[in-house]
């Protein structure tokens, strides 16, 4: 309209950052209850089976769909159609955008049925490939690779459900619609959960693997709606010859092989963690899973809602924006991850003890876990930090850079595993990962200052601000609790509260001492917030 009053450069901007911290409230939303849903998870589990060989033999019949799922629609979603779809629907309309979707969507379904049906048949082969000592040392080989071989032909059902959910999460999120595929998640952890509570008597981890495939029907049904909603319009057919087709393929391509490779870390640690012996696949998986929940929370959650943005913003060539958003959302996931991170590792004993030790699940597993935690947890920020610097590879339509990092953190992680697996066992393992996502995180963000021209000095001053505070917080937590000798459950329980809330509050304390300006955004962000979720909703889904 004509007369319509124009909005100053000022307003802009602030428009831009209030829509970003709703995007990254309501994903945040998804991926605190997700995670908090992963926890009670992981406690049924851990209450059900411990860290039997039985659950080893779950945990590796979970490799081969998960593979094929990151692999092909966790390839697509991100880096390669996000971009496209969001360019089409903004310089050529909805039709064109609508076509992209409704053929990708076709392409990916067809290659995840055909992988799905290859790995039904040959995975009598490929799972003593991916775990050759289970149940060796236990003398019942056979016996739990057969369980494995039955497991992953059960759960090869979920990655065809979880390759049509992750096109359409993708079609949602360049729509800026973050809401139904935030709940997503929660409803297939709830499965999960309802598979070793209800059926896991009965069934054994047979039960588990049922509440996977249908954690992944209710993960795709509860985001359909959403597709009504953006009166999305489906085509038949492939289009092998659409320009925007091809351009997702060769987006793809490279993504293909760096999340085979993120995979790859997770095939190395479980080969040399059957070698270790019973029990030392799942208690390296219970640690992974309590590392992940500040990853999740802060790395994803914040990365997953400024992607879209920064999409936009290559498409728009406006490079001074795309930087000045990934240097806003890398500072504010290192000023939450840090103290997250260096918390847990201090506080991490108690945290496995409180979380874990029920059940099937002994001492013995807690101090085993507890263990590879600690030092799962010193990879924490580094792997958050490459999922929003990667991100702005995949925005800028190169998708080639952080693929050849990843394959060379991969080949680290392998030689240092192989080194190491039979000094240190687990907590070995735990090293190898963490190192090599310092290695990767560290040349990916070399490059992309190099290939952005970033304020890299501003970033660092910053980051180095925050390790200040976490550093004091860590010290005064480790010499605060070290005199306590912890026994039961409710000593470990006391010392694990009272450190969560000492330690927030000496980094608080410590960040408003040296001027951290995350921490007034972050308390400011969070007023608007709370202030939004008392008034009408400005987005609805």
């Amino acid at each position: 309209m004509a007369d319509a009053p124009a909005r100053s450069e000022s307003e802009m901007p602030a428009r831009a950052a209030g829509g970003l911290a709703i995007a990254a409230a309501i994903v945040a939303f998804g991926f605190i209850g997700s995670r908090l849903l992963g926890v009670l998870r992981t406690v049924v589990i851990a209450n059900a089976f411990g860290s039997s060989p039985e659950l080893d033999a779950y945990n590796i019949a979970f490799r081969v769909p998960d593979l094929i799922f990151q692999v092909l629609a966790g390839a697509t979603l991100g880096s390669a159609f996000i971009p496209v779809f969001a360019r089409l629907y903004r310089r050529e309309g909805e039709a064109a955008a609508w076509r992209l979707a409704s053929r990708v969507l076709n392409i990916v379904t067809v290659a995840t049925a055909a992988l799905c049906a290859v790995a039904f048949v040959l995975a009598p082969v490929l799972v003593p490939m991916l775990a050759p000592g289970l149940g060796e040392d236990l003398g019942r080989r056979d016996e739990l690779m057969d369980e494995a071989v039955e497991l992953t032909r059960i759960m090869l059902l979920s990655p065809l459900l979880f390759a049509v959910s992750g096109i359409i999460t993708g079609i949602l999120n360049g729509r800026q619609r973050f809401f139904l595929p935030a709940l997503s998640p929660m409803l297939y952890n709830l499965a999960i959960i309802f598979g070793a509570v209800f059926l896991a008597d009965e069934w054994g981890v047979k039960g588990l693997a049922v509440g996977v495939v249908i954690g992944a029907g209710l993960h795709l049904a509860i985001q359909v709606p959403g597709l009504f909603r953006e009166r999305m319009r489906y085509e038949p057919g492939f289009g092998w010859g659409d320009a925007a087709v091809r351009e997702v393929a060769r987006l793809m391509g490279p993504r293909v092989v760096g999340l085979a490779a993120a995979q790859v870390n997770f095939v190395i640690t479980g080969f040399f963690a059957s070698k270790v012996g019973s029990a030392a696949i799942s208690n390296l998986t219970y640690a992974w899973l309590l590392a992940g929940l500040p990853l999740a929370l802060f790395g994803m959650a914040l990365s997953t809602a400024a992607f879209p943005r920064l999409a936009d913003q290559a498409a728009d060539e406006d490079m001074q924006s795309l930087t000045a958003t990934i240097s806003r959302v890398l500072r504010v996931i290192m000023f939450l991850t840090v103290p997250a991170a260096l918390g847990l590792a201090i506080l991490r004993e108690p945290a496995t003890v409180v979380l874990l030790e029920r059940g099937e699940f002994l001492r013995g597993d807690s101090l085993i876990t507890a263990a590879a935690l600690g030092w799962y947890c010193m990879g924490i920020v580094p792997q958050a930090g490459i999922e929003i610097h990667s991100r702005g590879f995949y925005a800028l339509g190169d998708t080639k850079t952080p693929v050849v990092l990843a394959v060379i953190a991969v080949a680290f992680n392998l030689s240092l595993s192989a080194a190491l697996w039979q000094r240190f066992e687990t907590e070995g393992l735990a090293f190898s990962v963490s190192t090599a996502a310092w290695l990767e995180w560290g040349l990916l963000y070399w490059l992309y200052t190099r290939r952005t021209g970033a304020d890299a000095a501003g970033d660092l001053r910053a980051i180095a601000t925050i390790a200040v505070c976490g550093g004091v917080m860590a010290l005064v937590l480790a010499a605060g609790f070290a005199p306590f000798e912890l026994d039961g459950w409710s000593d470990h329980l006391v010392v694990g509260l009272a450190g969560a809330v000492a330690g927030g509050a000496i980094y608080a304390g410590m960040a408003n001492l040296l001027g951290v300006a995350e921490l007034r955004e972050a308390a400011s962000r969070l007023r608007a917030i709370v202030g939004r979720s008392i008034e009408p909703p400005a987005i609805q889904d």
